[in-house]
């Protein structure tokens, strides 16, 4: 009597039917087969040997909503990063509060590294992808949330969050490079800027709350400095990094 296959095995079988179905190879990184524990590498002679006539993809993802010639961030939270509930639930939250436009706007990309590019050191990634076109201390803010977040300040209400305890467990510490840029932003003259992206990060956000990006169009307009050639096609440093999110599984 034949094994009932795995999820993982219907998971990889269905991957492989639709990978015959394109008249290209696609390729996941080796990052994302690293997350799965998955430390072998199948070189490109091996993998055309596997689907003979066919190329590497170079270009689109045919599986994938596609970008517009000359994406703006707008874009990229339509196409890439959503849904993105959370990160609208939080620019929302300090909106109503009152916030300065670089609060809010730190708050609705805050957590672009999560959603749109890899969860582990997400406020490090997200700084640098935003830093060209933001101002400075947004940029900065992201970074810091990401040590913040774990050390309560009871002067703006903020205590460490209960999903967190649960999440990671009682006992958990953060590592030492965590500790030692806490222990640096509070000494910033910045520091609120971040704390405060602590304090407007929904962790318990309301599933059938309705936010529009469409509601942030002008304060991204006035805080964030769009490429002329689209984002990811400029001369920036961190242009590769929104071409890999516009083109994930591009071979080379």
């Amino acid at each position: 009597m034949a094994t009932a296959m795995t999820m993982a095995e219907r998971a990889d079988a269905l991957e492989h039917r639709k990978m015959e179905e394109l008249d290209v190879i696609i390729v996941k990184s080796r990052l994302f087969n690293l997350a799965d524990a998955d430390l072998e590498f199948v070189g490109g002679a091996a993998l055309q040997a596997k689907h003979p006539g066919k190329k590497m993809l170079m270009g689109d993802d045919p599986r994938l909503p596609k970008m517009p010639a000359k994406p703006t961030l707008l874009d990229y939270f339509k196409y890439r990063f959503a849904p993105a509930a959370h990160l609208l639930q939080s620019a929302k939250h300090a909106l109503k509060a009152g916030m300065s436009e670089k609060v809010v706007l730190a708050s609705l990309l805050h957590d672009i590294g999560v959603i749109g590019f890899i969860r582990s050191d997400h406020g490090y990634w997200g700084s640098q992808m935003v830093a060209p076109y933001v101002d400075e201390e947004v940029a900065w803010a992201i970074r810091a949330h990401q040590a913040l977040r774990f050390y309560p300040d009871e002067s703006v209400g903020y205590a460490y969050p209960e999903l967190y305890a649960k999440y990671f467990g009682a006992d958990y510490k953060p590592d030492a490079y965590i500790e030692r840029d806490y222990q640096a932003a509070r000494k910033h003259k910045w520091y609120m800027t971040a704390r405060l992206i602590t304090v407007h990060d929904i962790y318990s956000f309301d599933a059938n709350a309705k936010v529009e990006l469409e509601e942030f169009t002008d304060i991204v307009g006035r805080n964030f400095r769009q490429p002329k050639e689209g984002l990811g096609f400029d001369d920036s440093p961190s242009a590769h990094m929104w071409r890999t999110l516009m083109r994930p599984t591009r071979y080379l």
